[in-house]
């Protein structure tokens, strides 16, 4: 099934997806390090479900926005004068995201006893 959705799917949501993996990969590496019981786990899967989930929610929310300001022909970048855009402002932020996304569920499953 994976080749099919990587046939199917952009390259650029199949990397989404790879990421997103490779952070709860890296989840999972602080979490057997820590040896933490049955619920400390549950607690910190079901703390990155609901911030994944949330993000989800806020890029579909974004999404609309940005589509508003399309619909009348009103860009960012021409808000912003950017002329092309900066990648590397843009793999800061991942990794921002990234860092909260291992650490508020390890947060919350240590103060799960």
């Amino acid at each position: 099934m994976l080749i099919f959705v990587g046939m199917y799917l952009p390259f650029s949501t199949v990397f989404a997806i790879f990421v997103g993996g490779l952070i709860k990969g890296i989840l999972d590496l602080y979490t057997a390090r820590r040896k933490y019981n049955e619920r400390q786990l549950a607690a910190a899967e079901n703390t990155g479900v609901l911030l994944a989930s949330g993000m989800i929610a806020g890029e579909a929310l974004m999404g609309l926005v940005v589509a508003i300001f399309a619909m009348f022909n009103k860009f960012f970048s021409n808000m912003l004068h950017i002329q092309r855009p900066l990648y590397i402002i843009g793999l800061i932020i991942v990794v921002i995201i990234a860092y909260f996304f291992v650490t508020i569920p390890l947060k919350k499953a240590d103060a799960t006893k």
